[in-house]
């Protein structure tokens, strides 16, 4: 970036040291580290506000692409789609009602009582464990309560 050899920064520092003083010279030399700071971010927000509007780009280019893609692809299925209905049918029409399964027995009988369950409105407050596995999960802290753990 900056070519500066080692005999131009010495030549630097000497400049600045007899230009500024060597009392002044720290003080001078966070100033300028702040200055330096300062543009650094600068440009880094700036190269970042660039890169998102690439990407805003790219991203309004990829969603016509797929917009594009997605409207020839459901062209051909809706073409497709009349085709693959009518071969239903024939098959369906050419099948006899022998060689369809009979409907099989439900395994809960039809006279049996509806199972209701209604828990309520849960807490916000409520515990997700009980008060006994509480105690068991954590041993240590049952020993300090004085339970013993099981």
């Amino acid at each position: 970036m900056l070519d500066i050899g080692s005999s131009e920064l010495l030549l630097i520092v000497i400049v600045a040291v007899v230009v500024i003083g060597p009392k002044d010279l720290p003080r001078v030399l966070y100033k300028l580290g702040q200055i330096i700071g300062k543009g650094r971010a600068m440009t880094r927000h700036f190269r970042s506000g660039i890169d998102e509007m690439i990407r805003q780009a790219e991203m309004e280019e990829m969603e016509k692409k797929w917009a594009a893609d997605n409207a020839r692809i459901m062209a051909q299925t809706q073409e497709a789609a009349p085709v693959a209905e009518a071969e239903a049918v024939t098959e369906a029409s050419e099948a006899s009602p022998a060689a369809l399964p009979a409907p099989s027995a439900s395994p809960v009988p039809e006279d049996a009582p509806a199972l209701e369950v209604d828990a309520g409105p849960v807490p916000a407050h409520a515990p997700i464990h009980s008060d006994a596995a509480a105690k068991t999960a954590n041993p240590d802290e049952a020993k300090s309560q004085g339970g013993s753990a099981a």
